[in-house]
């Protein structure tokens, strides 16, 4: 697989979530992200209304987390969250399943606090990813959750936080797509530093890249 430059970073949620994020530290992943025109720009709530108003007047989307990263709020709360995000300017919102829920066997708590929140993203007409957390999940908790995601009425499913024990893995992917069938979206994030990883991860049937290293994947790209 060869994507053009333009092409990958189309595949790619620019990313800075590190709680220790200074203003020139979102302001730089933002100019970079309009540099290379990428998917989004995705940044922690208090991030959000600065970044949209600076992604304005380009075809860059803002993105957010909620429930993040342990996915253990209420339901209320990450309704709220998700409100309160987009009332600031986000196009996408990127939240973190009932885990605990999830391995206590209570899949209906999970398929409605995905549907109580993908019904307020929807009503704004923005998007939402559903992170399930991979690397704490079993491969029928991964097939339970992302099949919640879809039941659930969200846009994506997603692989990691990267914020936990392990991040996005190829044949977690391909394991998530045989799950949602092959029109339901993909998102894999967590520790893709490389351009061979990027590929790993769109072969498997990733729709979406959530990554800090956006730059250095593109610049390994256009060198080849």
């Amino acid at each position: 697989m060869k994507l053009t430059v333009a092409q990958l970073a189309k595949y790619m949620d620019h990313t800075m979530l590190k709680p220790n994020a200074t203003q020139a530290m979102i302001d730089q992943c933002i100019d970079e992200a309009i540099k290379y025109n990428t998917a989004s720009v995705c940044i922690n709530p208090y991030w959000v209304k600065h970044t949209a108003d600076r992604l304005k007047d380009t075809d860059v989307n803002t993105c957010t987390v909620i429930g993040f990263p342990l996915g253990a709020s209420t339901t209320k709360i990450k309704v709220a969250e998700a409100v309160d995000a987009i009332e600031n300017g986000a196009d996408e919102i990127d939240m973190v399943i009932n885990i605990g829920e999830l391995k206590s066997g209570h899949q209906e708590i999970v398929e409605q606090d995905i549907r109580e929140v993908a019904q307020a993203v929807h009503a704004h007409h923005k998007l939402l990813k559903v992170i399930i957390e991979t690397c704490l999940l079993t491969d029928e908790e991964k097939t339970i959750a992302s099949k919640l995601t879809v039941a659930g009425g969200a846009d994506f499913v997603k692989t990691s936080t990267g914020f936990s024990t392990g991040g996005a893995k190829a044949e977690d992917v391909a394991l998530m797509r045989k799950a949602v069938g092959p029109d339901f979206k993909i998102k894999a994030s967590g520790g893709i530093h490389h351009l061979d990883e990027a590929y790993a991860m769109i072969e498997a049937g990733a729709n979406r890249l959530g990554v800090s290293a956006s730059v250095q994947i593109l610049e390994e790209a256009a060198r080849q």
